[in-house]
């Protein structure tokens, strides 16, 4: 254990001085080097000298000849000096070719529908030794696994954040409607008419709980819709669809994505529906950290592509990009 009453008496400048006197043996020379004048050398070495009870270096001619005791321990305060410089030398960039590790993100099912299958096929190209997890966005748990270090960033719609955490904006995320046109013979744009005399389908996050924020938005027009099943997860809402005349409102990126893979129909919704703010959280330790950075700008990079490509209306925030 390092003592700490020991430590107390000398400072860092003090061995760096005694490093380069023991190197040059010369006063001037040792001075020009540390950027001193040759008092402030001077005032050091006597600092250095009743710190360790010893002369150190005696002057012979024009040089100095550095004591027992200062031969002594030169060998470990080099040692330590080195150490310490490569300890706090900045860091090497991340090169994500060489990367063996694991990159571990958390998002609910409907963005990685969107997001995953694109960022897994990019981090194959640029880090082909890397192994990209998913982990099950937990919205109870979510802060703790963070904190417990059980993914490198979480995407979705966050909270006020703790002052420990970051959260950056990512997009807004609209609704739109999805149904099967041979289920639902409609034509999109849907009207509200169209909209509220279909059964729907919905999404229960939490103990079958089918109450949103769309039957709110229906309510303050004075309508209602007939909810006729829920499923927990989006996965199961396309057979579902098909299986079955109704509706199910989703967020966009993933109404696209099942649009194109299942042959389904979307359409903007009738009325007037806030849209939710995606952000992006991950912890402040981790802010300047290489390896995380670079993760959180190609996240950033393959998301704003997969919107793109996908035709979504919304887009990354100029503030994450």
């Amino acid at each position: 254990m390092i003592n700490d009453t020991t430590l107390r008496k000398i400072d860092l400048n003090l061995l760096l001085a005694f490093s380069v006197l023991m190197q040059e043996r010369n006063v001037s020379r040792a001075a020009e080097r540390l950027l001193l004048g040759q008092p402030g050398l001077s005032a050091a070495l006597k600092r250095l000298r009743e710190a360790l009870g010893d002369e150190l270096f005696v002057r012979v001619g024009r040089g100095l000849q550095p004591t027992p005791r200062a031969l002594a321990i030169a060998p470990a305060v080099e040692e330590a000096l080195t150490c310490i410089e490569k300890a706090i030398r900045p860091p090497d960039a991340f090169d994500p070719a060489l990367y063996e590790g694991e990159f571990r993100i958390s998002m609910c099912d409907n963005l990685e529908t969107a997001f995953f299958g694109p960022l897994a096929a990019r981090l194959r190209q640029l880090a082909p030794n890397a192994k990209l997890i998913g982990v099950a966005s937990e919205k109870r748990e979510a802060t703790r696994l963070l904190d417990d270090g059980a993914f490198d960033f979480s995407v979705a719609v966050h909270d006020e954040p703790a002052s420990w955490h970051v959260r950056e904006p990512l997009f807004e995320q609209c609704s739109m409607s999805i149904y099967d046109p041979l289920q639902l013979r409609l034509k999109a744009p849907l009207g509200l008419a169209d909209f509220t005399g279909n059964p729907h389908i919905v999404i229960s996050y939490e103990s079958g709980d089918t109450a949103t924020n769309l039957d709110l938005a229906l309510t303050r027009i004075g309508e209602k819709r007939t909810i006729a099943a829920s499923v927990p997860r989006f996965s199961a809402l396309p057979t579902a669809l098909k299986a079955m005349p109704a509706i199910a409102t989703v967020p966009e990126a993933i109404a696209r994505c099942m649009a194109q893979l299942h042959g389904l129909s979307i359409s903007r919704l009738p009325f007037d529906l806030p849209a939710d703010p995606v952000t992006m959280l991950y912890r402040r330790v981790d802010q300047a950290d290489g390896r995380a950075v670079w993760l959180r700008k190609l996240f950033i990079e393959v998301a704003s592509a997969a919107l793109e490509a996908s035709g979504c209306t919304m887009s990354i925030s100029k503030a994450a990009a």
